[in-house]
This record gives structure tokens, C-alpha cells and sequence, in this order.
């Protein structure tokens, strides 16, 4: 009797582990379509919005990394032309090269200081109105061209802050449901709350992969601005010294 009570309490937990993990006789899948059909409509909703959020932070990257790549390549190639050309005192020549960079923050900013110098004649003195005028153009260009350099940066910066939380949302809902089917389950078998589990974490998972690349992306892209408003800056100060040297002359 003693050794017959030992077999039953030895093998009633491994029955009662098999029992926890039985789902009525069912499996429950955890291939991408498998969790998709085993979603609410609310999760569902979720990720088609972390998804469409995803789309359009790759669209902003592959924009502005295109965007910065031509910005650079450009004024490499614009910046000994024009010296050389405002050397020799050419400025119809500067603006021409400048206006066949037309993706240079460099030489956009350049082209509207030597266009508002050139606007007050080439003959007679060099005035300090005619170097204030310059000076003020090159600002609103420098203004025009860090506002064209951080287009679409923002919506960046947005997607990679909220991600995280639209991904919590469906967690939060995930695990009502789990609730949920324990709750109105007769049975205590892991199926029964394995489909609000796996909402939990599919949203959670996905809200971080949209998230991340869209920070780090959003810190890179942020200090390539910072780096090409300095280079516009020290291009101004650099041509508002010319016009200064020429005064003089």
C-alpha cells in the first residue's frame, strides 16, 4: 500500500504538467500567420499602424541618406572651383559654377551672397550697405538650406519616441486578453492564454524594431546637419571676408 501511494504522488505531477499544457486537444501556432489569424482586431490595428510607421521612417532614411550623399559629393567638387574662380575675380563665373551644384548646401547658400553682391553693379566702389545686404542674404539662404536638411528629421524623431508606446498599447491589450480566456476557460492549459501572450509580444518586439533604427538614424542624421551648418557658416564668413578685401582695394 505504502509503495502503490509512493508511484501515484511521483506521477501525479508530470499528470498534472501535461494536463497544464494541453489547449482542449489544440495547437496554437507562432508562424507570422499564425499569430496574425490569432490576433484581435485591436493588436491587428496596431501593428498595420507600427507597420505604415515603419515604411515611412525607411522612406525618410533612404531620403535624406541619398539627399546628404549628393550634398557632400557636390561640394567637394564646388568649393576649390569657386575659390579659384573668386581668386581671379571672376564672380559671373562662382555663380555659374555654383548654379550647376544645384544639390550643394554649400554653393546655395554661396549662390545668394554673390547674387545679392552682383545685384549692385560690378562698377563704383564697394559700399558696407552693399556687404550688409550680402551678409543678410546669406543668413536667409543658411535658413533655407538647414530647414531643406532637416525635412522629414521630425517626423523621424517622432516615430522613434512612439513606437515603444504603440508596441506597450497592444502588450497592455495582449495580456487583457489572456486574462480574459483564463478567465472564461474551464481548463487550465497554456493554449487557452498562448494567443494574448503571443499579441504581447509580437507588438512589443515589432514597436522596438520600428523604433530603434529610427532613433539611431534620427542622432546620425542629426549631427550630418549640425556638421553641414557649420560648413554653410564658415563658407559666409569666408565670402563676407572677400567682399571686404575687395572694399579695400
Amino acid at each position: 500500500m505504502i509503495l502503490a501511494h509512493l508511484i501515484t504522488a511521483t506521477h501525479a505531477p508530470a499528470a498534472s504538467l501535461a494536463m497544464f499544457f494541453q489547449d482542449n486537444g489544440g495547437q496554437v501556432s507562432f508562424s507570422l500567420t499564425g499569430l496574425w489569424n490569432n490576433m484581435s482586431w485591436i493588436p491587428k490595428t496596431i501593428v498595420i499602424i507600427l507597420f505604415i510607421m515603419s515604411i515611412w521612417s525607411l522612406a525618410v532614411m533612404i531620403d535624406r541618406a541619398l539627399y546628404f550623399s549628393a550634398a557632400r559629393k557636390q561640394s567637394r567638387e564646388f568649393a576649390p572651383k569657386v575659390a579659384g574662380a573668386l581668386k581671379e575675380g571672376r564672380l559671373d563665373e562662382a555663380i555659374k559654377v555654383a548654379d550647376r551644384s544645384k544639390k550643394s548646401h554649400l554653393a546655395e547658400v554661396v549662390t545668394a551672397g554673390l547674387t545679392e553682391f552682383r545685384s549692385f553693379g560690378s562698377g563704383g566702389a564697394i559700399t558696407e550697405e552693399q556687404i550688409e545686404s550680402s551678409k543678410r542674404a546669406l543668413e536667409r539662404s543658411e535658413a533655407i538650406v538647414h530647414a531643406k536638411l532637416k525635412k522629414g528629421l521630425g517626423g523621424l524623431a517622432t516615430i522613434g519616441s512612439t513606437a515603444p508606446f504603440i508596441g506597450l498599447l497592444g502588450t497592455v491589450i495582449g495580456i487583457l486578453n489572456a486574462f480574459q480566456s483564463i478567465a472564461a476557460s474551464k481548463t487550465s492549459g497554456i493554449g487557452q492564454v498562448a494567443g494574448g501572450i503571443s499579441e504581447a509580444l509580437v507588438t512589443t518586439a515589432f514597436g522596438l524594431l520600428v523604433a530603434i533604427p529610427a532613433v539611431m538614424c534620427f542622432n546620425y542624421f542629426t549631427n550630418k546637419v549640425e556638421a553641414f551648418d557649420v560648413e554653410m557658416d564658415n563658407s559666409s564668413s569666408e565670402l563676407i571676408d572677400y567682399f571686404i578685401k575687395q572694399s579695400h582695394r
